[in-house]
């Protein structure tokens, strides 16, 4: 651990005065992970293959989808374990919202990983009863928001895009808040991951986005000027979003179209876990319903769907999510996954401007 162990010796060897930097680390932390999940693929895609883990396709759903059937998933233990890793040898792992953001990791993680075994592994097509899985989302959002709530130096005053005035307290409702900014982020990118690369695009574009943001966030200069809520601690959290870059790029070289591996909800309810954390931590959670409007959108359009056609007995779209009814309106997978891209990057690049313009 460069920072642990040689940043100690910095009066003996000034060079290791370096690891100081939340950005050198933060660069060094998504190059680490991105070559980790490079190297480790091949082995996990050849021990995948053996015990037969392979993704199980709807039938109702597009017809080019059915020669996806048996492609190595749960790939986003490739994520989690290069994140982790980067984050042990590159993070101040002392500061608290490193140890929470490892911890929601690890335990959406979980829920993930046990969702995948039982459609994988047990050949059980529902997986995880849908009540079990949300419940255990609840648990796992619910201890993270508590844990947020009781750090001493966090505030539940929420910041509010575009309104340098507007600052409402929550008190003890913003546990609540956070319990559903988490599991909905949670869930939202978990519905997203239906096409070759269409989940961790995004993803990677809305870490780089908080990347920025926690960092000025924890940055008392650049807080002071920005006129957003300076957050004591939180500039270190810009290596964990570092590390999830690096290893959300390595994933995506075997994930982009035609994709050699899936992520599997491992993955993706682990890194919606994760990203609402984020932007807890930040006191941009408001921002995240912009910055992360690809998710958001592809959840509303599921839960319209439903409503329309409990309430209605008619479907708005085609199918549910979003990405599926595109589809089959004659969109090629690879057109809806780059111009999904395009929107969450012109997404992000918005979000931003609302740092200045206050």
């Amino acid at each position: 651990m460069p920072y642990h162990w040689l940043y100690q010796f910095h009066d003996v060897v000034p060079a290791f005065n370096v690891f100081r930097y939340i950005t050198v680390r933060t660069i060094y932390a998504a190059l680490t992970a991105m070559i980790l999940s490079l190297l480790i693929e091949k082995r996990l895609t050849a021990w995948l293959k053996r015990y037969q883990i392979g993704q199980m396709i709807r039938e109702d759903g597009p017809r080019s989808h059915l020669n996806k059937s048996g492609t190595p998933t749960m790939g986003g233990l490739m994520i989690l374990v290069a994140t982790l890793t980067a984050m042990f040898i590159w993070a101040d792992l002392t500061n608290d919202y490193v140890r929470l953001l490892i911890f929601t990791m690890i335990l959406f993680g979980a829920i993930g990983f046990w969702d995948d075994y039982l459609k994988c592994v047990k050949k059980n097509a529902k997986g995880l009863p849908s009540r079990h899985k949300f419940g255990l989302q609840l648990f796992a959002a619910t201890l993270a928001a508590i844990g947020l709530y009781r750090s001493p130096a966090y505030s539940t005053v929420l910041s509010v895009p575009f309104f340098k005035n507007v600052h409402p307290d929550m008190g003890l409702w913003y546990i609540p808040f956070a319990i559903f900014v988490i599991v909905g982020a949670s869930n939202a990118v978990n519905l997203t991951d239906g096409l070759d690369g269409l989940a961790i695009g995004p993803i990677v574009i809305v870490f780089a986005t908080y990347m920025i943001i926690t960092y000025v966030t924890g940055h008392q200069v650049f807080s002071k000027y920005l006129l957003i809520p300076h957050i004591e601690g939180a500039g270190e959290v810009a290596v964990f979003c570092g590390a999830v870059v690096g290893a959300g790029l390595g994933f995506l070289w075997f994930n982009a179209y035609p994709a050699s591996l899936f992520m599997g909800d491992v993955g993706s309810l682990s890194l919606g876990g994760v990203l609402g954390v984020v932007a807890l931590i930040s006191k941009h959670e408001i921002l995240l319903a912009w910055v992360g409007g690809v998710f958001v959108v592809e959840a509303l359009s599921v839960m319209i769907q439903v409503a329309s056609f409990k309430s209605r007995g008619k479907r708005v779209f085609l199918m549910a999510p979003l990405h599926h009814h595109f589809e089959l309106k004659g969109w090629a997978e690879p057109k809806v996954i780059v111009r999904f891209w395009i929107v969450s990057f012109v997404l992000a690049m918005i979000g931003l401007s609302t740092l200045k313009l206050r």
